[in-house]
Formats: structure tokens, C-alpha cells, sequence
């Protein structure tokens, strides 16, 4: 075996992509480095190198900010490189100089290529000049709201209001009026003040039913720079990826040759080194614009991974110890397709507000073509100072069909609990028949959720198998407690009759089911037939272990046709069961006949919501309040700006009415739920 290229490299960065770097250098014999925070410490990524080192407190700004503590543990633990990962400090030319300065190789970009393309405006030029396609708009910075309207009316709208030194979706908007031009470049220009420390705000044409595709680069100091299939990142909530998929849907092989050259002399333009990514903008008729060049690893990188057997951390450590790139250009082809999902913690129900806390439990899913990256364990802590990133969940399959078949799969069986999560919703997407289509562009989410997302689209067969589900679930249940092992129920013979129904308005069972079960259950295995309603339905087979959330059930109705679908079961108070079902968490109550009469006389327990108090949608800092004591605002009016996991959101009244007292100040911290406004 050949000596490594580097004898230790250290991780500049946490989580998911530190865990990723980390079971690279050890396929390639090199040792690692973590570096942590004090609210790391017990985290995954340190856990997996071979040593750690704590770099300060969880505030980012005193732990994986500070360029000169993590040098000082490079020379201590004499580190011969630092992967960056993506974020922190992976596109910092300053960081990318200190370590140069300190002979630490850098696995990634130079500074000069960090700071030519860091820049929005002068990376636009650039790109110019190197005979990419650019958007239309103004190559310059914006500095007066005078300026600002005279060039989007120039332009024409809608226009996209954006921080020139900005990224990941923060300091962006789509604006389509002047109002909404001069609120969004206030925003975004203090969003990326606080972000990014650079407030520099541009302005372009807002290319209408766009895609958003991407080229993934690398190149060598041997003179090679290659592009690699695309990326079809179009589906974003607030301008931030959620899933992806490689190749595009949309791009044809001359399309997919032309971007793909165009993004290669991008990188040349610079004198690019490493893995870098060339965003684009694309419509419908395949025209695509260059938007911006990240000089990092991107966070979808693994979908490519997938589809050309090409280890991109491999690459990208080659090239920074200035060996040429193991594969050339002919040597790269699309095998398959894949899909990623990024699994959040945040409730897409309540606007994508993230969530913190502990994760209760935590399975993986796992299956053919299916690959996790993440820096999660059963225990950990989703924490207030970090990206709400728990997990990245990529399929491989020979056809997009089959990726996002394993994908749906994969998401029914992700067990997650302790806080809330967007599987419900990434599982409902790639259900959708347009997305199914390929019929999409970045209003995806927008568009098919106007009134927001809820919960998984059901169909009326879908409400039965859930009541049906349920109802094995209480069935088993009862049967499980009544067994000397509570882990092993002997085959019994049922004849049981239960009702079956979903809340109502009023927090009682409404539309309840008759449900008639006869037939057998037994560790692992029910079998029974079903009537519902006195109708027969057909017979139905759970596969389970108790104690195991994730169950399968098999629908097989009396024309023969049969469903299986997953489902994971969750808590219980005798009555009210809850059930993942469509990766939608449902509270399902099934009742005996007794109780289902009781029922109908119990009060509500439901208390009425209050329109005179707004409180916090999630854990945040105050950063403006936009009202004062006696103020009289309209519904949608705006009232205070939070500002959580580094997003600013508007927090508006969803009332007319005055206001009665105003229970924060701009700088405090609160709590998910907090009262921050009363109204008369």
C-alpha cells in the first residue's frame, strides 16, 4: 500500500460534512482532525476522527469562525491540511491565506479564485468576459432606493433583489412591484449585514418559470478541469434547496454539453483548483444564465457521487496536494439517476420554522441504492446556534422512476422523533404526479401548497387504510399487553368490532369507520378480513415487531388489487392512536362500540385559538419591532422581524386590531410559543 498524500488532515468544519470528509480520508489512509465546540463535543464527527480538539463556545463567531485557533491546532497536533467543508469558513480567502501563510495546504480553492467569484457583481463580469451567458441586470453595486427603482424599472419586473457577497438562500428576494423592491433590499441588506458582513446589494432580471441547474467542476494544478453532469436543484423554500436530483429531467445531451463547457471556462477564468460548483438559471425553452460560481463542496455533491462513481473529497484532496485528477474527461458518464432530500428539523405546517431539541430516536433508513450522510446519532441535539440540517438522504436507481420509488420508501421508513421534521412534507412532493412529471421550476413549493403545507395529500382510499391501520394498531396493542412477554404475541383468533375517525373541528371523532376485523395475530404477522361498514372490504396483513416503529401493511381489496404501504406507529392514550402514515403524522382515535357512544357526548377539549395574542413561531433573537403601544394595524401588517438559525422573518398580524403591549425588545432571545404582541 502507497503512503497517504497527506499523513493528517483536519476537518474545519461539523456535522454531515465533516463525517463525509472524515470516511474519505480514511478509505485514503489518512488520519483526521475534528475540531468542536463546547456544544459538540459528544457529537459524531468527533467521535469518528481520530483526534478532536475544542475551538470554543457554540456561537459560531467564537468556535468554527476563528481562523487563528484553528491554526494553532493545526500546528499543535501538526495537521498537514484542512478540508473546509462547505459554510463556516469554506469560501473565507483570508482563511484560504493563513493557512498558505502557515504551510497548511488548503483543500480547496486559492485565494484569488475565492475572492474573484465571492463577489456577485464582479463574478458576473467575469463570467462576461469569459463568454457565459449572464442575466440581464444592472453589473454594479446598488446604494439608494433611488437607484434601486430606476434600475428594476429599467430592467422590468419581477427582479431579483439579492446581497452581492451572499449565498445558501439568505439575502434574496424575488420582488414583482416597487413596494416590495424597496422592503426586500432593506431586508436582505441587513439579512446579509448580520449573514455574511457584507451588505452590497445587486439587482437582476427575475427569469420567469425557472430551473434552478447546476454544474459541478473540479480541476488540478496539471492544467485538467472537468464538469461533471448537472444538478437539478429547483424545489427551495425561501430560495434554499430541499430536494435534488441528478441528472435534470429537462436538459438534453447538447444543452447538458453547452453548460457543461460554459462552466469549465468559468473555472479556467479563475484559475480554478478543487470541487466548485456553477449555478444557473434555466428556462423552460432550455435557456440557461449564469447566476454564481460556489468555490466549496456543494451539499448536494452526493447525488453526483452517485451517478458517476466519482469520489469528489478524493478529487479535491489530489488536487490540493498537487497530483492530477484521477479521472479525464471521457471517463465520466451518467450512470442511473438519483434523488436527494435534505431532512430538515423544522415544521414545513408552520412556515418552515426550525425546530431544537433532542432527537428521542433516530433509524436510519436503509436499503438498495440508498445513502445517508449525516452527522446525527440517536441522542443528539439539534441546537440553536447550528444549520437545522439532520440528515442528507440520497437514492440511486437505473431510471428517475425507480430513485424516487426507493426514495419514498426510504422516507416512510426514517425514523425520527423528539422534534418535528419535513419528511411530511419531501415525501408528499415526490408523490405529486407533476413532480412525478418533471413538470417543475423554483415556485414549485409555492405554487402546489398556496395555502401552505399541512399534511400529505389523501385520497378517500388513503383515509380508509389509515382508520384500517389504526385499528390493527389498537388491536395489537391490547393483545401485546395481555401476553406474559410483551414482545411475542402467540397466535390469537380476533372477531372484533371497532370505530375508526379522525379529529374533528372540535377535537372529537368525526367521520368515524365501522370496522369489522376477523381472523388472526401473532408476533410479526396479522392476517384478518375486513368489513367496513358492514361491506366487505378485503383482507389486510401487517408485518410488525413490537417494540420496532416501522411496520408494512398489504391492502388487498376484493378485486384482487393489492397496496402496500409503510407506516410507523407512535404513541398512544388508550384511545387516540398516532400514526405516520404518507410521512404525515395523523392522530387516529379507534374506539369499541361502548366508547364510540360515550363519545359523542364528551365536551371539547379543544381551547379556541386567540387572535389577540401573536406569539413566537419558533426560538429566535428580536432584531427589529416594527409597531408601537396603540399602534392600529391590519391583518398582514408587519410586526417584528425574528431572526432564527440565520434567516430574518417577518413576523405580521393575522387580525386587524391595536396594539395593547408589546412584550419584547429588539435583541431578546425567545422561546417557540413566546407572547410577543397583545392586542386589544
Amino acid at each position: 500500500m502507497s503512503a497517504p498524500i497527506f499523513d493528517k488532515v483536519l476537518i474545519a468544519n461539523r456535522g454531515e460534512i465533516a463525517c463525509r470528509v472524515i470516511k474519505t480520508c480514511k478509505k485514503m489512509g489518512i488520519k483526521t482532525v475534528a475540531i468542536h465546540s463546547t456544544a459538540d463535543e459528544q457529537s459524531k464527527h468527533v467521535r469518528m476522527a481520530d483526534e478532536a480538539v475544542c475551538v470554543g463556545t457554540p456561537l459560531t463567531r467564537d468556535s468554527y469562525l476563528r481562523i487563528d485557533r484553528i491554526i494553532d491546532a493545526c500546528k499543535k497536533l501538526n495537521v498537514n491540511a484542512v478540508h473546509p467543508g462547505y459554510g463556516f469558513l469554506s469560501e473565507n480567502a483570508e482563511f484560504s491565506a493563513a493557512l498558505k501563510a502557515n504551510n497548511v495546504t488548503f483543500i480547496g480553492p486559492d485565494a484569488h479564485s475565492i475572492e474573484a467569484m465571492g463577489d456577485k457583481i464582479n463574478s458576473k463580469k467575469l463570467a462576461k468576459e469569459a463568454n457565459v451567458n449572464v442575466i440581464p441586470g444592472f453589473l454594479g453595486e446598488i446604494t439608494s432606493h433611488k437607484q434601486l427603482l430606476e434600475v428594476a424599472n429599467e430592467i422590468g419586473y419581477p427582479v431579483m433583489v439579492k446581497a452581492s457577497g451572499g449565498g445558501g438562500g439568505k439575502g434574496m428576494h424575488v420582488a414583482f412591484n416597487d413596494k416590495e423592491c424597496v422592503e426586500y433590499f432593506d431586508l436582505c441588506k441587513a439579512e446579509a449585514a448580520s449573514a455574511f458582513g457584507n451588505d452590497t446589494m445587486l439587482v437582476e432580471k427575475f427569469i420567469e418559470q425557472p430551473r434552478h441547474i447546476e454544474v459541478q467542476v473540479i480541476a488540478d494544478r496539471c492544467g485538467n478541469t472537468l464538469y461533471l453532469p448537472e444538478r437539478e436543484c429547483s424545489i427551495q423554500r425561501r430560495n434554499q434547496k430541499v430536494l435534488e436530483e441528478a441528472p435534470s429531467s429537462l436538459i438534453d445531451p447538447k444543452t447538458r454539453r453547452e453548460m457543461g463547457e460554459q462552466a469549465a471556462a468559468m473555472a479556467r477564468k479563475v484559475e480554478y483548483v478543487t470541487a466548485g460548483t456553477v449555478e444557473m438559471v434555466v428556462n423552460p425553452e432550455r435557456k440557461f444564465y449564469f447566476l454564481e460560481m460556489n468555490t466549496r463542496l456543494q451539499v448536494e455533491h452526493p447525488i453526483t457521487e452517485l451517478i458517476t462513481g466519482v469520489d469528489l473529497v478524493e478529487q479535491m484532496i489530489r488536487a490540493a496536494a498537487g497530483l492530477p485528477l484521477s479521472v479525464k474527461q471521457e471517463d465520466i458518464q451518467i450512470n442511473g439517476w438519483a434523488t436527494e432530500a435534505r431532512v430538515y428539523a423544522e415544521d414545513p405546517t408552520r412556515n418552515y420554522f426550525p425546530q431544537i431539541g433532542r432527537l428521542t430516536k433516530y433509524i436510519e433508513p436503509t436499503g438498495e441504492g440508498v445513502r445517508i450522510d449525516s452527522g446525527i446519532l440517536d441522542g443528539s441535539q439539534i441546537s440553536v446556534y447550528y444549520d437545522p440540517l439532520i440528515a442528507k438522504l440520497s437514492t440511486w436507481g437505473q431510471t428517475r422512476n425507480e430513485s424516487l420509488e426507493r426514495m419514498r420508501l426510504a422516507l416512510d421508513q426514517y425514523v425520527i422523533r423528539g422534534l418535528r421534521h419535513n419528511v411530511c412534507l419531501l415525501r408528499d412532493v415526490i408523490c405529486q404526479p407533476r413532480y412525478i412529471e418533471g413538470r417543475i421550476t423554483t415556485a414549485y413549493l409555492t405554487e402546489e401548497y398556496a395555502g401552505g403545507f399541512k399534511k400529505a395529500t389523501m385520497s378517500a382510499e388513503d383515509d380508509v387504510r389509515l382508520k384500517v391501520t389504526a385499528a390493527l394498531f389498537r388491536l395489537i396493542r391490547e393483545l401485546t399487553n395481555s401476553c406474559v412477554n410483551k414482545h411475542e404475541i402467540k397466535k390469537v383468533h380476533v372477531n372484533r368490532t371497532l370505530f375508526s375517525a379522525l379529529p374533528g373541528a372540535d377535537g372529537k371523532p368525526s367521520d368515524a369507520l365501522k370496522i369489522h376485523v376477523s381472523g388472526t395475530v401473532e408476533s410479526c404477522n396479522t392476517h384478518v378480513e375486513v368489513q367496513i361498514n358492514g361491506e366487505a372490504y378485503g383482507t389486510v396483513s401487517l408485518k410488525w415487531t413490537s417494540g420496532f416503529p416501522v411496520g408494512t401493511v398489504f391492502f388487498t381489496n376484493t378485486d384482487g388489487t393489492t397496496i402496500e404501504e409503510i407506516v410507523q406507529f407512535f404513541s398512544t392514550n388508550e384511545v387516540a392512536y398516532e400514526v405516520q402514515y404518507l410521512g404525515s403524522i395523523f392522530n387516529v382515535f379507534v374506539l369499541t362500540p361502548e366508547e364510540n357512544a360515550v363519545f359523542q357526548h364528551m365536551p371539547s377539549h379543544l381551547a379556541a385559538k386567540s387572535d389577540k395574542q401573536v406569539a413566537s413561531p419558533m426560538p429566535g433573537v428580536v432584531v427589529d419591532v416594527h409597531v408601537n403601544v396603540g399602534d392600529s394595524v391590519t391583518a398582514g401588517a408587519e410586526l417584528l422581524t425574528l431572526e432564527a438559525m440565520k434567516m430574518r422573518n417577518k413576523i405580521r398580524a393575522e387580525v386587524d386590531g391595536t396594539v395593547k403591549a408589546i412584550k419584547v425588545v429588539k435583541g431578546q432571545t425567545v422561546d417557540d410559543g413566546y407572547v410577543m404582541v397583545v392586542f386589544e
